[in-house]
């Protein structure tokens, strides 16, 4: 019996020979099929989506998207990874193609920036691409414009005794936007991105892009630079006369407003009750009223106001 059991494992032993052996030879017969196969050359009719981008501020491109047909000239291995792409879409930016006007408003340009962007894309030569049209057409309308104001949106916070210091310089403070007329007629300014900076205790700039309400409209200018100075701040009382611009010769009762202010650091030696006015509410003067209503016309731009009193003055009219 030891002696049939030995033949029985000698003929297992190498029939599992035989059946590895036969697996090593189908496994490179096989590959080697594969590698035969994919180095032939296929011919590929494919479609793919082009996005136009960087389309002129003051254009708009009534599609853009559109899909165009060629022909792929590639070896099995290229065929194999255009399969395995599933966004079969290229970016055309107009600003880098040179396109020209056919007729009206439709424009065009060589369909061979469409091959070397494929070709890029699935990393072989644009010559073996074939485009079925010589040209890629589009539609590009003019927008409207519009001249507006930049305007500022910050949310700045400075340091203890400190302060923003005038109004903030912008370069540029104006720009020209484009746009459907009935969205243009409706804006009166672009806002900035928002600003936002803490305990700011020196003179800063800041480089923010526009506001162009998601590109409803459109600009050659992307961005703005702000300019913002910073000073120290310390309070000030200031008694301003009350007074009337007409020839009535009057007496105020008190004969003065008190005026508490912030006054930057720099202005304080230059800041005097002439840097201030009172107005009182003429109607009821005229109505002659017992009491007049006052008010702190006008101050330095610098300068911020905290307190004024009081609100309210008797007047004697003298002959």
């Amino acid at each position: 019996m030891d002696g049939l059991n030995q033949i029985k494992q000698k003929v297992e032993r190498k029939n599992k020979r035989s059946f590895f052996t036969f697996l090593i030879f189908l496994v490179i017969s096989t590959a080697a099929w594969f590698l035969v196969k994919l180095s032939e050359n296929y011919v590929t009719q494919t479609t793919f989506r082009l996005q136009l981008e960087e389309v002129p501020a003051d254009k708009c491109v009534s599609s853009d998207e559109q899909s165009v047909k060629m022909s792929l000239n590639i070896d099995g291995f290229h065929t194999l990874r255009y399969k395995m792409i599933r966004d079969r879409f290229v970016t055309i930016p107009l600003d880098e193609v040179s396109y020209r006007l056919e007729n009206n408003n439709t424009y065009s340009f060589s369909s061979q920036y469409v091959a070397e962007k494929v070709a890029d894309k699935l990393g072989i030569n644009a010559s073996d691409i074939t485009m079925n049209d010589a040209k890629i057409y589009f539609t590009m309308d003019a927008l409207k414009s519009k001249v507006v104001p930049i305007v500022l949106q910050s949310d700045v916070t400075t340091a203890r005794q400190y302060g923003i210091y005038g109004i903030p310089m912008l370069d540029p403070s104006s720009v020209t936007i484009y746009g459907p007329q009935e969205v243009i007629d409706t804006i009166k300014a672009v806002k900035t991105e928002l600003l936002t900076m803490n305990n700011v205790s020196q003179n800063f700039s800041a480089t923010l892009p526009l506001d162009l309400l998601g590109g409803q409209i459109h600009s050659d200018v992307k961005e703005v630079k702000a300019e913002v100075q910073v000073e120290k701040y310390t309070e000030l009382d200031v008694e301003v006369p009350i007074k009337v611009t007409d020839s009535l010769k009057m007496r105020f009762f008190p004969e003065t407003m008190s005026v508490k202010c912030l006054v930057a650091m720099r202005d304080y030696a230059s800041i005097s009750p002439e840097s201030f006015s009172v107005a009182v509410d003429e109607q009821q003067l005229k109505a002659m009223q017992p009491l007049l209503d006052v008010r702190l016309a006008s101050w330095p731009p610098t300068v911020q106001i905290l307190a004024t009193r009081p609100d309210k003055v008797e007047y004697l009219i003298v002959q």
